[in-house]
């Protein structure tokens, strides 16, 4: 998956100009929020957003390793860049984030042409890194580092919705996973700082805050403090209740939890607080105990299961997502179907899928059951197909009903029409015209009617005010 980030106007006093900037971004959200901070240091150093990647001065690739897919599909990227930099020596080639962090040094034994390497923990850093580069040197930096509070402004991809981090790196280990490897260990973000940033996108004009981490229900275990009841002072449902309040700010998602950590006090908190939107992301993985247990995941389905009846007892209409891993090292043809019964019973809005891909100092990578490439790929086509199946007949109990949508921009598609998400995060579309002799706008909250329900996304018209 890649995004590009297009220009925004530099406030301030004007930077020396040094010409314009591309970035690619891979992977997940903590990767975008990163290429955000990115977009925004290159800018404040006087880099203006190029009209394209082969147009660039300097070309950024934030990468992502959690797949061997989006792994190679870097190196194909940066092999054309480094056919241009022999031809162009004055061209800046940066590539950052996850496989940076894994492969270091050796990038630039197999891409020479690259001129910094840089793993996620340093992307507050850019310009200090970038400025070595301008003084001739050649800049490796995936040494462990404290993160210290962003001082810089994110060039925001949205006008309307804006990530938030909360906590960097991971302490898990899950033997398939190789983030905490190249993310680091977890590093909470002081509530007050993150109250103020959120304060600021308030000020900005954004409606929209998606709290993100890694892991972002371990929250707080790194920050000192026992409340009387002898628990920790600062959690994840602490954090919620803490910035619930900001003017401004209309709606709170957060993402990605783990069902280890996943309390009944935060969903109560969840159901309690207006502004947090109906919408969980919580990755299953596998719907078989003993490969959970080789996963090292932490818990069990029967666990996971009694999470999913908290929260549609509490929020029966609340949407749940998940990710899940099938191929699994060893993974039987009935553990397997167990996912997919998982899957049924449970009826997720979406699932994100993956076969198993053996990742780089992991432990399951060494392990000598790995199943045949054939299998990975006729198990994830059929749970696809589940998948789809079970987001269409979620997808179904809008149909008539009037949602509250949420505009983020016009559909690219369709210049008459705009979208936006529901509180429960279906993509929806309708019409631009207000009825009004005017058009909706980013940022308006529109009560729409669904007439189309399809698997991942919803249409209809907006009503009367």
């Amino acid at each position: 998956m890649t995004a590009t980030l297009s220009p925004l106007p530099t406030q301030g006093t004007p930077a020396p100009k040094r010409g314009s900037y591309w970035i690619t971004t891979f992977g997940c959200q903590m990767n975008k929020a990163d290429s955000e901070r990115m977009a925004g240091i290159l800018e404040t150093m006087g880099y203006r957003a190029a009209a394209g990647e082969f147009e660039a001065d300097l070309v950024l690739y934030n990468t992502c390793t959690i797949r061997d897919n989006a792994e190679q599909k870097v190196y194909s990227y940066l092999g054309r860049q480094a056919q241009r930099k022999r031809a162009n020596p004055h061209l800046t080639l940066v590539v950052a984030g996850c496989v940076a962090q894994q492969e270091g040094e050796s990038l630039l034994r197999r891409v020479p042409e690259l001129d910094l390497v840089m793993g996620p923990q340093h992307a507050n850093r850019l310009d200090t890194l970038l400025a070595r580069v301008e003084q001739g040197q050649q800049v490796v930096a995936t040494e462990e580092h404290h993160i210290l509070e962003d001082i810089t402004t994110a060039r925001r991809d949205s006008q309307v919705c804006a990530w938030v981090n909360v906590i960097y790196g991971c302490n898990e280990r899950c033997t398939y996973c190789v983030v905490p490897s190249v993310r680091g260990r977890e590093q909470s973000r002081l509530p007050e700082a993150i109250r103020l940033e959120m304060e600021g996108l308030a000020a900005q004009g954004y409606k929209e805050i998606t709290l993100l981490g890694q892991n972002i229900d371990a929250y707080g275990r790194d920050l000192p403090g026992i409340t009387p009841e002898g628990r920790r002072r600062h959690t994840l449902t602490d954090l919620l209740h803490g910035v619930h309040d900001v003017a401004g700010i209309e709606r709170i998602r957060f993402a990605t939890s783990h069902p280890r950590y996943f309390t009944e006090r935060l969903i109560d908190a969840c159901a309690d607080l207006p502004k947090v939107c109906e919408h969980f992301h919580i990755p299953f993985q596998s719907g078989d105990d003993e490969v959970l247990r080789a996963m090292a995941r932490g818990y069990t389905v029967e666990r996971y299961r009694r999470i999913i009846d908290r929260i549609r007892e509490r929020m029966p209409d609340a949407a749940i997502s998940a990710d899940v891993i099938v191929a699994f090292p060893g993974e039987t043809d009935a553990q397997y179907r167990r996912t997919l019964a998982l899957i049924e019973a449970i009826g997720f809005d979406q699932v994100n899928t993956a076969a198993y891909s053996p990742r780089p100092n992991t432990p399951a990578a060494d392990w000598p059951d790995q199943l045949p490439e054939a299998v990975k790929v006729e198990r994830l086509q059929e749970l696809n197909a589940l998948v789809e199946r079970t987001a269409r007949e979620r997808s179904a109990r809008y149909l008539g009903r009037v949602e509250e949508v949420l505009v983020e921009g016009v559909n690219p598609k369709d210049a008459a029409q705009v979208m936006g998400r529901t509180r429960t995060n279906r993509l929806t579309f309708f019409a631009a015209d207000d009825g009004r002799g005017g058009s909706f706008r980013a940022g308006d909250l529109v009560k729409v009617r669904i007439n189309t329900v399809r698997a991942f996304s919803l249409g209809g018209s907006a009503t009367p005010a």
